[in-house]
């Protein structure tokens, strides 16, 4: 975007001015409508209006509002790397004195000047005779602040390069505040990209399809409240007789719960690898706890509930991890008992937990869930809540399947249009 020497031609001065600056607004315009980075953007910027304003030397200094102070952003001329590093505060020199009062200045000798600050001179060698400088301002707030710096020639900057800078001011803060949005949206879009391949790699850890028993029947689903999530479940054959179902809620939600869900995954499977030939639920558990006390920050556990359940002989053991309580509803529903001894959650500290085993009929439906079920809110901010979670089961004793899709239903007729606030995991099994 150099114009300079474009331009020039004998007896035509002011029309070659007219059309450097028509040409260089052109340009400016077109750089504030296009989507490129703001230091590409910002460097033709001063490289351009260097060149229009026949100057030696231009800087670019953006606004720190949080310490009230000016960086160098963007620094044209032989001692780039001595400015680099320097920050001017509000009312420092002459930068400092234009951000603080936000209006130009125009100095013919900056060293009679008892603004300028000399050190920047003896630091860098350079020698400023005079300069302009403006502040940017976008709807009031200050961007940041351009100087120019020595008129080549040895001549003044006049009344017409004034208007002209001011002019380039004002286009500057434009662009520079229509760059940090494209870079805001750029940053939100492989953020929104790399969450949904989180995702998909988070949907991977659950099980694909549930595996199929002859004796019992089961529905689980897994409602994420968003992109990934801290709820996780798994349904495994141990053997051809036993059969573990574990489901989780890790604390907090995101990155940094979903980072906890595959930590939860990966042991699961390399303790089945280790262990699948002679399973031992308290043992597992136990192990598990450990493995999350040294693999987490102590601000992050998981609650969880532990079945496991012997076909041939009907019996359930069962682990609860500082879980809500887990329902074992009897046949015809005759009774409804809360599946809680086990111990505290996990990852707080290696504690020897307690399982508990009870003989499971024909019939009986086993319900587990997280408490983004019972603590799913309606737009009044009124939970739909234990009680009526279990008057709700209670109701319902039928298909697996047909328990699950009521209960969600109700949870989604309940909450209507309130944003969903965690998680949501329920599962059905039904002993035949």
């Amino acid at each position: 975007m150099d114009y300079h020497g474009f331009f020039e031609c004998s007896g035509c001065t002011n029309y070659s001015n007219m059309m450097k600056r028509l040409f260089f607004f052109q340009k400016i315009s077109q750089n504030i409508l296009s989507k490129q980075p703001l230091n590409k953007l910002l460097d033709e910027i001063i490289k351009s209006s260097k060149s229009l304003l026949n100057a030696e030397a231009c800087s670019l200094l953006l606004n720190d509002g949080k310490e009230k102070s000016l960086y160098f952003h963007t620094i044209s001329g032989s001692k780039k790397e001595e400015l680099a590093n320097l920050k001017i505060k509000y009312g420092q020199g002459i930068a400092g004195w234009v951000a603080k009062h936000k209006k130009v200045l125009k100095i013919d000798d900056c060293y009679s000047d008892p603004r300028f600050n000399k050190q920047f001179d003896i630091q860098t060698g350079f020698k400023t005779r005079n300069m302009l400088c403006a502040p940017m301002i976008r709807n009031k707030d200050l961007i940041g602040v351009i100087q120019i710096i020595n008129k080549k020639g040895g001549s003044s900057f006049d009344q017409s390069d004034i208007d002209l800078f001011t002019a380039l001011c004002s286009e500057c803060a434009l662009a520079i505040e229509n760059a940090r949005l494209v870079s805001l949206e750029v940053k939100n879009e492989q953020l929104n990209y790399e969450l949904g391949v989180a995702r998909d790699i988070q949907q991977k850890l659950l099980p694909s399809r549930l595996p199929s028993f002859r004796d019992i029947d089961i529905a689980v689903k897994l409602i994420p409240a968003k992109e990934i999530g801290g709820d996780y479940f798994n349904i495994v054959k141990i053997s051809d007789n036993e059969s573990l179902f574990f489901v989780a809620d890790v604390s907090g939600k995101s990155i940094s719960a979903a980072l906890i869900v595959s930590t939860l995954y990966s042991f699961l499977q390399t303790y089945l690898i280790i262990n699948k030939e002679n399973f031992n639920l308290k043992n597992f558990v136990e192990s598990l706890n450990r493995f999350v006390i040294s693999s987490t920050t102590q601000d992050k556990f998981v609650t969880a509930w532990f079945g496991l359940y012997n076909h041939s002989q009907k019996e359930l053991q069962s682990i609860s991890a500082g879980h809500n309580p887990t329902y074992l509803l009897r046949q015809n529903g005759k009774g409804l008992i809360e599946l809680l001894r086990g111990g505290l959650l996990l990852g707080s500290i290696d504690f020897p937990y307690d399982c508990e085993v009870i003989k499971i009929l024909n019939g009986d439906l086993i319900i587990f869930y997280t408490d983004g079920i019972t603590e799913a809110m309606n737009l009044e901010s009124e939970e739909f809540g234990e009680e009526r979670f279990i008057n709700l089961i209670g109701k319902n004793n039928k298909t697996a399947n047909g328990m699950l899709e009521t209960i969600l239903r109700e949870v989604k007729l309940f909450t209507k249009n309130a944003e969903q606030s965690d998680d949501m995991t329920c599962g059905i099994i039904k002993i035949n």
